[in-house]
């Protein structure tokens, strides 16, 4: 039988240049056994999530289909708009925040999306997608919180927990 020939993914934008990493499973499959993310990247990104600054300048990398309705501040502007992100709140911290914390490998200087988009695409990095994964699990406290405090389906209550769930792939409009 023929061995399926991985695919070379090169990567060259803002933030990172010469970077080549291999899919190495099927896109949106063979995830770790207890990682089940409720969105994709490309819902996500429909949706309204940071600000619509993320993955401005790396389109290349992804399938042109995750753009199609993304919700994406203009390239070329500073900043970014807290009215893309789908509860209209800021729930992010800056990219000096994440790096003074430790949350940022240098193959992944985006941060957590980056690299839950290659994951989603298909690229396995055993120590950090274990890490990446133990994150997003810990992430699930303020799922307890939004049904401790909030009626089901209240979209004004806690909305900036609400948004930051929306950045770990949790869909917190059902909670």
């Amino acid at each position: 039988m023929a061995r399926k020939r991985e695919r070379t993914v090169p990567v060259n934008d803002r933030m990172q240049k010469n970077y080549t990493y291999a899919l190495t499973a099927p896109i949106g499959r063979n995830f770790t056994a207890g990682f089940v993310p409720e969105l994709t990247p490309a819902e996500m990104l429909a949706m309204g999530v940071f600000g619509g600054r993320y993955l401005r300048d790396c389109r290349k990398e992804f399938p042109a289909a995750w753009f199609k309705k993304a919700k994406l501040h203009p390239n070329g502007v500073p900043g970014h708009s807290k009215d893309l992100n789908f509860f209209k709140v800021d729930a992010s911290q800056s990219l000096a925040v994440w790096n003074a914390n430790g949350w940022i490998n240098p193959i992944d200087p985006r941060g957590w999306f980056q690299w839950y988009c290659r994951y989603y695409l298909g690229r396995r990095v055993p120590k950090e997608d274990a890490r990446q994964i133990k994150r997003w699990r810990a992430i699930r406290r303020h799922i307890g919180q939004l049904k401790w405090h909030c009626q089901p389906g209240d979209w004004t209550c806690r909305p900036v927990q609400r948004q930051a769930l929306l950045h770990w792939a949790y869909d917190s409009r059902r909670m």
